[in-house]
């Protein structure tokens, strides 16, 4: 009867241990829609801040109406017809599959990826029947972490209009500084390809040009953060380059433009 006894607390505790279990885990499962709508939105005030156009009294809906999200294919360039659906479409889990993501040779992954993805979102703001500027997700390595971000093109598809980081686990006031609403406006109206159509966006040691060609290709470098401002430089390097969206870039220009 003693041994019985002194079990019968452990057994209790068993029993609690298993309810709160099961309990935690109905929650999660509970929650989890939310917490994807909740993901979905945050995505669409970030890709809305890098173009420009997100205002926190407007509902982030009535302001993503004017944009359409497709896909298309970084080797070729070419839209996407057939395939996933571009709003359910997971990009990063695309990257770690065998059928929709490939590794990348060390010499071209200067974005520190290791793996890419076959297709790609992007996201266009219609003015009419016309588009008014692309967004695109860039992604890379920092000092500390992988920086998930947007950057915004003119339709010309080398003027800058905007970038967002939301992301990121750089550290706080030296690298994180790549959140900093002043450091991203100053990225607006800069160039990132030269007329030749080569990557030509630079983040410089200490202050930009202000005046000549080369002010149209620097960015304001971070106080010492240099390993965050190279790993941005990078990814912007890989992204907009041969493996990223340079084919889409030159199969649009070859065809009238953005919606030739």
């Amino acid at each position: 009867m003693a041994e019985h006894s002194a079990a019968k607390p452990f057994y209790s505790v068993l029993v609690l241990a298993f309810v709160c279990s099961a309990l935690v885990s109905g929650a999660a499962v509970g929650l989890r829609p939310y917490q994807e709508a909740n993901r979905r939105a945050d995505q669409k005030k970030n890709i809305l801040r890098a173009a420009g156009l997100y205002r926190p009294d407007t509902p982030v809906e009535a302001l993503f109406a004017d944009i359409e999200t497709r896909i298309i294919d970084l080797q070729t360039g070419a839209w996407l017809t057939r395939g996933p659906d571009p709003e359910t479409y997971d990009q990063l889990q695309a990257a770690l599959s065998n059928d929709q993501g490939r590794p990348l040779a060390k010499q071209d992954d200067i974005a520190g990826l290791r793996r890419l993805e076959k297709y790609a979102l992007v996201y266009l703001v219609r003015r009419g029947n016309k588009t008014g500027q692309i967004i695109l997700p860039v992604r890379g390595k920092g000092l500390w972490s992988t920086m998930y971000g947007y950057v915004a093109l003119d339709a010309d598809l080398r003027t800058i209009r905007g970038i967002s980081f939301y992301e990121h686990g750089e550290t706080p006031g030296l690298g994180g500084e790549i959140e900093n609403p002043r450091w991203q406006a100053a990225w607006q109206g800069k160039k990132m390809y030269s007329p030749t159509g080569t990557v030509s966006l630079r983040i410089v040691k200490g202050k930009a040009a202000a005046t000549g060609d080369a002010a149209m290709y620097q960015v304001d470098g971070l106080s010492g953060a240099t390993m965050t401002a190279r790993g941005v430089e990078n990814l912007m390097r890989f992204w907009f380059g041969e493996h990223g969206f340079k084919p889409f870039f030159d199969r649009r220009r070859q065809q009238g433009g953005i919606d030739g």
